[in-house]
């Protein structure tokens, strides 16, 4: 998960909405990787994630779906939204949570 949010990271560096929204490329690397954080927090153990429940587990899941799906299209600023404001947060605790494992 936490490489995966690394990567979108580097993939939005220095531009903005607007250039995301034009960039197909990006737009496919992002949404695939977005994906595939999905994908990696279905394979928790459900134990796992009752102790981290702080963690919106089925959201972050449920966009994966949607993605995957296509559910009534892609909402680019809805991704947007979600890689400027909900993966620094969630990125923060995963990071939070590997670190108190290292203890």
């Amino acid at each position: 998960m936490l490489e995966n949010i690394n990567e979108i990271e580097s993939f939005i560096k220095g531009i903005t909405e607007k250039s995301f929204l034009e960039n197909k490329e990006k737009q496919y690397a992002i949404i695939r990787a977005i994906e595939i954080i999905g994908e990696s927090v279905k394979s928790l153990p459900n134990s796992f994630r009752k102790e981290h429940s702080e963690i919106p587990w089925v959201k972050i899941a449920g966009m994966r779906d949607k993605l995957m799906h296509h559910y009534f299209g892609v909402n680019l600023n809805t991704v947007w939204k979600v890689i400027k404001e909900d993966l620094p947060v969630l990125k923060k605790k995963i990071e939070s949570i590997l670190k108190n494992n290292e203890k």
